[in-house]
């Protein structure tokens, strides 16, 4: 009872930075939120397109980009990379396509040529990915039968206008989803930042001389005392965690306990695990306050600049991905993004929801593996 009543004493001291990082989050949610109150309509809609070709446009090329041209709406942007990019940020463009070198040649060679895209990764770029694939695989078939010239691109237009007429309604509330994405993206600062100051500062006056003595000479062994701290350091984080998702209903909607909405709350409090075992293990390292700040700076800032929660994952460099697969909030964030962008809740789906979560585990046991290693190591060292 006495470490739970010094816990409470001392969490007492930590309301403002609570305060500071839960209004961090609702400032910019509502933000979000006051950006985003258009609604769109999606259905039966042509996607924007964006063709860039490097093929000379005849043969297979030209019958291609016809074919875009009636069932897309094509774009004109400024040709360098830049400009690509800040059309695909800002929604003026869903789906970019490139066209490779000798494209029809090859094609109707039947040496496959690969395609490359970009996208928004919303219903819009899914519906272009579905034209151009519906598109490629009639052409294939073809090309497979012998068909040249002429003949191979009137069959491959009736073949295509047998089903031209399509009606592709989303069910999902993609203007919510985008919301509730973003909400739950950025919750990863608050939670890294909050539980890393909270638990460090806990942690760092238990660490004072005269209750660390106590705790040294005392019957409690530091096995017993961590799991004492940690617990109520969870059972702290958990308030938190329940505070942010009844805002996250409030400023965003029903969506929120909704199917998409529980499978991102049950991601959150997953990830929630390893971020309160990752700060326990930080806060052993903790000198003094201002070592907790940096704590707060390296790790919540760091995190989130790397793995998706200030800027989304398709407009990050693929090194910076790669380097963002060793922190816990990839795999959150990956799986919010997942979740988003899911109608159906698949096998397919799921296993994949399951895999990134478990790795989320793995990291909370080996935090706290690590901690009592470590508490141990310094205990006897004191």
């Amino acid at each position: 009872m006495v470490i739970y009543k010094t816990f409470l004493k001392v969490m007492n001291k930590c309301k403002f930075p609570i305060i500071l990082y839960t209004g961090l989050l609702l400032l910019f949610a509502g933000v979000n939120l006051s950006s985003n109150e258009q609604t769109y309509d999606f259905t039966a809609e042509k996607p924007d397109l964006l063709i860039i070709n490097n093929d000379k446009e005849e043969g297979i090329t030209k019958d291609f980009i016809d074919y875009l041209h009636e069932n897309t709406n094509i774009k004109e942007v400024e040709n360098n990379e830049q400009a690509i990019k800040d059309a695909l940020f800002y929604r003026d463009i869903n789906y970019i396509i490139y066209i490779p070198e000798n494209f029809s040649e090859n094609f109707l060679a039947g040496k496959n040529p690969q395609l490359e895209f970009k996208s928004t990764n919303d219903y819009q770029s899914s519906l272009a990915g579905m034209i151009i694939q519906r598109y490629i695989k009639v052409a294939k078939f073809r090309v497979s039968n012998g068909e040249t010239g002429e003949e191979l691109y009137a069959n491959i237009k009736e073949t295509l206008n047998k089903k031209a007429d399509v009606e592709v309604t989303s069910k999902l509330d993609t203007n919510s989803l985008d919301r509730l994405r973003f909400y739950f993206n950025f919750s990863a600062y608050s939670f890294i930042a909050t539980s890393i100051y909270v638990i460090s500062t806990i942690i760092l006056v238990f660490k004072s001389e005269k209750l660390n003595k106590r705790t040294v000479i005392g019957s409690t062994d530091y096995k017993k005392v961590n799991s004492k701290l940690l617990i109520a350091n969870t059972v702290c984080c958990l308030f938190i965690w329940l505070f942010y998702m009844i805002m996250a209903r409030i400023l965003i909607g029903e969506i929120t306990f909704k199917v998409h909405g529980l499978y991102m709350m049950l991601n959150s409090l997953v990830f929630l695990s390893s971020t309160i075992t990752l700060a326990f293990l930080l806060s052993l390292f903790v000198k003094n306050k201002n070592t907790i700040t940096a704590f707060v700076n390296i790790v919540g800032l760091g995190s989130s600049f790397l793995c998706g929660v200030f800027v989304p994952m398709q407009y990050l460099p693929d090194f910076v991905l790669k380097i963002a697969h060793v922190l816990p909030a990839y795999w959150f964030v990956k799986n919010n993004e997942l979740i988003a962008n899911t109608e159906g809740f698949s096998g397919n789906v799921l296993k994949e929801l399951g895999i990134n979560a478990a790795i989320l585990l793995a990291y909370t046991a080996v935090f706290f593996i690590l901690t009592n290693i470590v508490s141990k190591k310094k205990m006897k060292a004191e």
